[in-house]
C-alpha cells in the first residue's frame, strides 16, 4: 500500500532505526517509545490488522512471533520480562493501519502502558 507509513519504512522510503530484518518481517525502534525498549515488529506485506489475517498468513505470523524472544534477548529484556501488544482497529487503539506488534520492556510496566 503506497501511502502506509509502515510500508514506506519497509521500503526504506522513510528512515528508521532498524533492529531486525529478514525477507518477511521488519523490526524497528518506535519513534515515541513508551518504555526504554520499544520495538515495532511488522510483516513486510500489508495487512491492515488482525482481521485481514487468513490461514495463508499462519507461517508468517508464527515466524514474526518466533523472532520476538530473540529480540527480547538481544535488547536485554528476556530475563526481566517484556510486554507484547497488538492493537486492533480504532477502538482497540490501533493508530497505524498496518498490522504490527509492540515489544516493550526495560522497566516495570503497569497497566497504563500498552
Amino acid at each position: 500500500m503506497s501511502d502506509c507509513i509502515f510500508c514506506k519504512i519497509a521500503r526504506r522510503d522513510i528512515p528508521s532505526e532498524i533492529a531486525y530484518e529478514d525477507d518477511e518481517i521488519l523490526a524497528f525502534k518506535d519513534i515515541q517509545p513508551l518504555a526504554p525498549v520499544h520495538l515495532v515488529i511488522i510483516p513486510k506485506i500489508h495487512l491492515r490488522n488482525l482481521n485481514d489475517v487468513t490461514s495463508e498468513h499462519e507461517q508468517l505470523l508464527g515466524h514474526l512471533f518466533g523472532v520476538i524472544p530473540r529480540l527480547a534477548k538481544e535488547f536485554g529484556v528476556a530475563e526481566t520480562g517484556y510486554r507484547v501488544v497488538t492493537n486492533n482497529g480504532t477502538d482497540g487503539g490501533q493508530v497505524v493501519g498496518h498490522l504490527h506488534v509492540h515489544l516493550l520492556g526495560g522497566q516495570a510496566l503497569n497497566a497504563a502502558i500498552g
